[in-house]
């Protein structure tokens, strides 16, 4: 039984690097073009490819929106009656709200691997959403406990579709210098839900008490769960495909997109045909520095957890429901504003470490003032540098796929699992919050604690880059002075982290 495992990965690896070869003299081919492109001409359709495909992925931040709105509505409607109505305890409401991360952590790798070998992905985000709208609309029609859990679970699992899909998605048209605003750009889709949610509460919890005999935490959910559902029907329509097949767009931008990308990594982005679906999946378990980005990850997400439990923080401020919701909103129009003016930054110099840290340092601070005062106005500031923390976790996201580029097969699984298992995070989190005495200030001990091991693996992982980036400069030196530098642009390696094309070198 282990010869064969070991002879089907030895096929399954010998396929690869096949196909890998025959990548790079399809690069080698592609490059040819580039000179008879009149550089005036790729300028004007450079432009108006991005302008397209910047317009149709700026859907991708109202599906967010609504991701999250639909994930985290149960935040709200527990302040206006939700665990009362459904004889809920404090531990059955946390696990309401971590039972969700089950089914979203067991869907992500596999529908990623998914996404990545279809045509039109973009119809498979449709259906999900779909799916997600009409399962979130079913929770305003929970009973007891047994309801709401079975609900939050299903909602976990069509929701796994989303993020990782879409990362992939932007990956596979946008370069390492763009990648990070753009992926910034989406992200305040989920800081704008966390306003928004707020506010739109607010105003179903105020006015919608009793309509038609229902308490208006259920009309919560039956209000966004169909306007989930509208949404979903349009995106099938605009959002986009693959730069090879994507509607919409002109033979001459589709090329100019997959040259794009070919420039950016020096190799074709596409996988075998003949490729097992399973290759990409062996490839990232036998990376080790994905699990260290895993554990690392799944510590900062622990530290982010607050976020489920924002208008409950919020409220230890000592105001009325409503004031609570209202005052929940502005903290992350910062953190909005913070995390775009970070990532755009963040692509310009094409630095990572340092634009992760400052978020963090700036959270820690905010956790600081949480634990160390009861003055109102200090508690409300902390809040907002609390949820501005979140901009560095956007730019983690720029850094797994700039540092797993290929194959695509690969970069979709390391997003899915990275992703995965940092959920986690929010599974602990739900009881990590639990601790209300004082405060919540055992709580914010252990955010802050979660924090110094992000800080550290994030660390360990820059410093394995940085390792890989020498041994790329003494691999091309060493070709340069065996007088092959007018021969192959491309570094032959036995790790697969050193098979890259000349002048690669990792983001750090």
């Amino acid at each position: 039984m282990a010869d064969d495992i070991s002879r089907n990965n030895g096929r399954i690896e010998a396929e690869v690097e096949k196909e890998r070869i025959e990548n790079l003299e399809h690069v080698a081919e592609q490059q040819n073009v580039l000179p008879h492109i009149d550089p005036a001409r790729r300028v004007v359709v450079e432009k108006s490819l991005k302008r397209k495909l910047d317009l149709r992925c700026s859907l991708f931040v109202l599906i967010y929106i609504m991701n999250y709105l639909d994930r985290n509505n149960i935040s709200a409607a527990r302040l206006k009656g939700l665990q009362t109505d459904l004889g809920l305890t404090d531990t059955q409401y946390s696990t309401c709200l971590s039972i969700l991360y089950v089914g979203y952590i067991l869907m992500q790798v596999p529908s990623n691997m998914f996404i990545n070998r279809i045509q039109r992905p973009s119809i498979y985000i449709a259906v999900a959403m779909t799916l997600w709208g009409l399962v979130s609309t079913l929770s305003g029609n929970a009973r007891n406990f047994g309801d709401m859990v079975g609900i939050r679970f299903v909602l976990g699992f069509v929701e796994a579709a989303f993020l990782p899909g879409a990362l992939l998605i932007l990956s596979k048209w946008y370069t390492r210098r763009e990648l990070t605003t753009r992926n910034a750009v989406l992200f305040c889709g989920n800081l704008i839900s966390n306003a928004f949610s707020s506010l739109v509460a607010a105003g179903v919890l105020s006015n919608m008490q009793g309509v038609m005999g229902h308490a208006a935490w259920r009309w919560l959910f039956w209000i966004e769960g169909s306007v989930t559902m509208t949404i979903a029907i349009s995106s099938a329509f605009i959002l986009p495909d693959l730069p090879t097949n994507s509607r919409g767009f002109t033979e001459e931008e589709l090329l100019v997109a997959q040259l794009r990308i070919l420039e950016d990594i020096g190799e074709a982005d596409t996988d075998s045909e003949n490729q097992s679906p399973f290759a990409g999946l062996i490839m990232a378990f036998k990376d080790f520095k994905i699990y260290l980005m895993m554990l690392a990850f799944t510590a900062y997400v622990v530290g982010l957890s607050f976020n489920a439990f924002f208008p409950t923080l919020t409220g230890t401020l000592g105001f009325a429901y409503v004031p609570t919701l209202l005052m929940s909103a502005p903290p992350w129009v910062f953190s909005c504003i913070v995390s775009v003016l970070n990532a755009w930054h963040a692509d310009r110099t094409q630095e990572k470490i340092w634009h992760i840290y400052g978020p963090i340092f700036m959270g820690l601070v905010g956790f600081i003032i949480s634990m160390s005062t009861l003055n109102v106005a200090a508690r409300y500031i902390a809040l907002f540098l609390q949820a501005g923390s979140y901009a560095g976790f956007i730019v983690f996201y720029s850094w797994i796929s700039s540092s797993f580029p290929r194959p695509p097969a690969k970069r979709a699984v390391a997003l899915a699992l990275i992703n995965a298992f940092s959920q986690l995070g929010n599974v602990a989190g739900s009881y990590v919050w639990d601790l209300s005495d004082n405060g919540y200030r055992k709580s914010y001990g252990i955010v802050t604690a979660m924090y110094g091991v992000t800080i550290v693996g994030f660390w360990t992982f820059r410093m394995i880059l940085v390792n890989l980036n020498k041994k790329l400069d003494e691999s091309e030196a060493a070709m340069d002075h065996d007088g092959q530098a007018g021969g192959s642009d491309f570094i032959e390696s036995a790790d697969e982290s050193l098979r890259v094309r000349k002048g690669f070198r990792y983001l750090i």
